[in-house]
């Protein structure tokens, strides 16, 4: 059994850390405890207290690294410490689940409809639909995973990887390194920015240098700024540390079951708390903390059941797992 930790490592990742374990985070195409199972085909615990064999959760394992790793070698090896670490760190996650996932298998048919630009770093699942569309696998690989569907009209530049269920509509441009989880929606303009999964940018505006937790929703025409006017470093400050410099590109950062009103433009470095309604204004503030409606603070039987409409239309529903989670936060906030 391997047990990973996410003991004195939750605060620097929040907001994703607020609701759910460190190993449950996204980057590449698996979560850090599936890239566990895939690479040793152990059971995978999960733990938040500090305990002597376990395995620090934030830790990136791969074909190359996971018996270091496992023997507490641990110098050197990519980790995600703050949540701007997941798209910077992104494209050689990418690669390295690519080559963990496709490893001795061979691709479902490629349509020849489809224009594609270097096949060998195209892999596609069963009951994958894939319209008329280009997709450029020479900067990177191009993963499309099982029930997913790729409308006409899309151009996808790798690396990129979009689970299984998901959706790209109708002329979506994808640059990478891009990643939707599992029943997510593309739209519009996405660059370098992972969205956890089953959550929406379903239209057209532009996502970049971003993360979206689970169940997420940007309106349509919603942008974001990844870089500023004067093309300096940018800076954003975590609950409880002082300002950090995270480089001179830094999208959107949204908690897990937040969303945002239609033409919201968000300025360069934002930061969304879990289950907050952005709405009011075109231009959010630059830091919104968790169970913000508005201007308001969510009142938290309104928190549980927009989410539960949420949840619906994706064929899921609260579980009473979830609302206990929420409750506990919603009171510690």
């Amino acid at each position: 059994m391997i047990v990973l930790s996410d003991h004195n490592l939750r605060s620097g990742l929040y907001p994703f850390s607020a609701t759910r374990h460190i190993a449950e985070l996204r980057i590449g195409i698996l979560t850090i405890r599936e890239k566990w199972e895939l690479l040793t085909g152990e059971e995978v615990r999960l733990v938040h207290e500090k305990i002597p064999e376990a395995v620090p959760a934030n830790l990136l394992p791969d074909l190359e690294n996971y018996t270091k790793i496992l023997n507490g070698h641990v110098d050197g090896i990519p980790c995600i410490s703050r949540p701007w670490h997941i798209p910077q760190r992104n494209q050689q996650a990418l690669f390295n689940d690519f080559l963990l996932l496709t490893r001795n298998r061979v691709s479902a048919p490629i349509p020849n409809w489809v224009k594609v630009i270097n096949p060998s770093m195209l892999f596609v699942e069963k009951n994958a639909v894939i319209n008329s569309s280009i997709i450029n696998a020479s900067m990177g690989p191009v993963y499309i995973g099982e029930d997913t569907e790729i409308m006409e009209g899309c151009l996808i530049r790798g690396p990129f990887a979009m689970g299984r269920g998901s959706v790209l509509k109708m002329g979506t441009k994808i640059y990478g390194a891009t990643t939707l989880g599992p029943h997510c929606t593309g739209g519009g303009e996405i660059k370098n920015s992972v969205l956890m999964g089953y959550s929406n940018k379903g239209h057209d505006g532009y996502l970049g240098d971003s993360v979206l937790g689970y169940w997420c929703n940007l309106g349509a025409g919603t942008s974001v700024s990844n870089v500023k006017n004067t093309g300096s470093d940018v800076w954003i400050t975590l609950p409880g540390y002082q300002k950090e410099q995270v480089g001179n590109k830094a999208g959107l950062i949204m908690g897990d079951y937040s969303r945002s009103a239609i033409n919201s433009a968000f300025s360069t470095g934002s930061m969304v708390g879990v289950c907050c309604s952005i709405h009011g204004h075109a231009q959010p503030k630059k830091d919104t903390p968790s169970f913000t409606w508005g201007e308001e603070r969510y009142s938290f039987p309104k928190v549980l059941s927009d989410i539960a409409n949420w949840k619906k239309m994706k064929g899921e529903d609260l579980s009473q797992e979830e609302m206990a989670n929420l409750e506990e936060l919603f009171k510690q906030t």
